[in-house]
């Protein structure tokens, strides 16, 4: 399996995955905002907790989430470097000539939990969302742009593709970084400018691939009579339940909570 597993869906039958897309991408926006807005561990431990009933719920192995925070590990390691020693504070150890203090250590923390919450939100909306359920929320969601003239659905259609193509990229530059190195290309050693240098065999074949496989999806979808939002159905119509109305007041409530707790 991939280890980026922000675009893929895994079918299941879960109270999660029978929710209207609209709600869990509402849950994910109130979500997001109470992750920016908490600024204490008591606040994090209750959205580790929410998150974690959210993961039982949906029915989702654990170990994809956590397999999904590997392509970003260095990110969230340089993030934690920068907060660790140029934040002022007091001072806790100096390394170096390199100081860190108490509020860099407690920030360095914040953001790393964070970004844990971000990726394991976003990765749990799409394992359980198809992406044409996200392309018809998206699209019901934006309708009031609609009235100043906003391509409403051309943008959610892209966006879902975009979604949707992540892990197929991130799959086809393992592959070709594997068949590269197996054919003698060093991409590990040397400094900085050596190892961007390196990194050109591998993408010039993988935007080739990228814009065929565009090619492919714009053929297909002409062949299918696709002219955008003019006169298109849905297979199925988005209609909230009890349950939907239920995690919508949660959600509600956890802002209010989020904000208490802060």
């Amino acid at each position: 399996m991939v280890d980026f597993v922000i675009g893929q869906y895994i079918k299941k039958d879960s109270f999660v995955h029978r929710l209207d897309p609209r709600t869990k991408i509402i849950a994910l926006f109130f979500f997001c905002i109470s992750i920016f807005v908490v600024n204490s561990f008591y606040g994090y431990i209750f959205l580790f907790a929410l998150m974690l009933l959210w993961i039982l719920l949906s029915k989702v192995n654990p170990i994809i989430l956590l397999r999904g925070t590997k392509p970003v590990f260095i990110l969230i390691l340089i993030t934690v470097v920068f907060n660790l020693f140029m934040t002022q504070g007091k001072l806790v150890i100096k390394i170096l000539g390199l100081v860190i203090t108490d509020r860099g250590i407690v920030l360095s923390i914040f953001l790393v939990i964070r970004l844990l919450l971000l990726i394991f939100a976003t990765s749990l909306l799409t394992l359980t969302t198809s992406p044409i359920e996200i392309t018809d929320a998206l699209e019901v969601l934006l309708k009031p742009l609609k009235k100043v003239k906003f391509p409403v659905h051309e943008i959610s259609m892209m966006m879902s593709i975009a979604l949707r193509f992540i892990p197929t990229i991130y799959e086809e530059a393992d592959k070709i970084m594997k068949a590269q190195m197996s054919r003698g290309a060093d991409f590990e050693t040397g400094g900085l400018i050596k190892k961007a240098k390196s990194l050109l065999p591998l993408l010039i074949p993988l935007f080739i691939s990228a814009f065929k496989r565009a090619d492919e999806l714009a053929i297909a979808m002409e062949a299918r009579c696709y002219r955008g939002s003019e006169g298109r159905t849905k297979l199925k119509k988005l209609e909230f339940g009890i349950p939907d109305y239920i995690s919508i007041v949660v959600c509600g409530i956890l802002i209010i909570l989020a904000i208490v707790v802060r």
